[in-house]
């Protein structure tokens, strides 16, 4: 069965779009067969796996709404193993129209259990909010991968999204768990990046991944060529960061699930 991953932090520009792109790919490379799913009414996701917006495409609103199934709008990319299902801004209307639907927080759950068998990882890039949306994916996911930027303001709102992400154990899932805290736009050539790094592993411990994402020029290009950066540039110090976080993922699984066995 496949393991769904959410990609969430409500503060903006912080990687969570180029970390869902660039770990699709780069778990994609290592033969996992993934699946990336825009719940981002920006599209930036859809936009950046290389699909520019277009207004008779069918999108995650369509699904959601029942007009449609996951089947007819999931995208193959331009890496093989790799599939999408994009976003469009008919998705703000998602967080008006279902809130008098039943079972309105567990309908996408409810989507993406009929294709955990189908892939190995499902990846959803959330919009940075504690929305609908957001509440929708946390519901759905095994495990939230937090992208936090080395800054001055780096755990103001972490609180919001951990107590939300408590809230959603209580009622709705009580199985998720931090993925990882993954540490970005890192530049450890200066004190600050430094400073807020040792006081993140000190604030989450363990669940901060070794694996840090470099402040990179090339990797921040990429999204607006429509490319994965393993695509746009594979020897970019951006492309071996993801790679390496893709290869610490992978070996998180199978040591969790050695001890399972066990």
């Amino acid at each position: 069965m496949g393991c769904v991953i959410a990609v969430a932090n409500q503060k903006g520009g912080v990687g969570k779009t180029t970390t869902a792109i660039n770990l699709s790919a780069c778990l994609a490379v290592a033969e996992c067969r993934v699946l990336v799913v825009d719940c981002d009414p920006q599209g930036n996701t859809t936009s950046g796996m290389g699909f520019a917006k277009d207004p008779h495409r069918r999108s995650l609103y369509d699904v959601l709404s029942g007009r449609t199934t996951v089947a007819e709008v999931t995208l193959k990319t331009a890496i093989e193993g790799l599939d999408l299902i994009p976003a469009d801004r008919n998705l703000v209307g998602a967080n008006l129209e279902l809130v008098s639907v039943e079972g309105r927080e567990t309908r996408l759950r409810e989507l993406l259990d009929g294709l955990r068998q189908d892939y190995k990882y499902i990846i959803l890039d959330c919009p940075p909010a504690l929305d609908f949306l957001t509440l929708n994916a946390l519901v759905a996911a095994d495990s939230v991968l937090i992208p936090m930027q080395c800054e001055y303001f780096a755990l103001e709102g972490v609180s919001e999204l951990l107590d939300t992400i408590e809230r959603v154990r209580g009622s709705f899932n009580q199985d998720l768990k931090i993925e990882g805290v993954l540490l970005t736009m890192f530049d450890d050539r200066t004190t600050l990046t430094r400073q807020v790094a040792a006081d993140l592993r000190s604030f989450f411990h363990e669940d901060v991944f070794e694996t840090v994402i470099p402040r990179n020029i090339r990797l921040a290009e990429a999204p607006s060529h429509g490319k994965p950066i393993l695509l746009y540039d594979l020897s970019s110090k951006g492309a071996e960061g993801y790679l390496r976080l893709a290869k610490e993922i992978l070996g998180n699984e199978a040591a969790r699930r050695a001890a399972g066995s066990t």
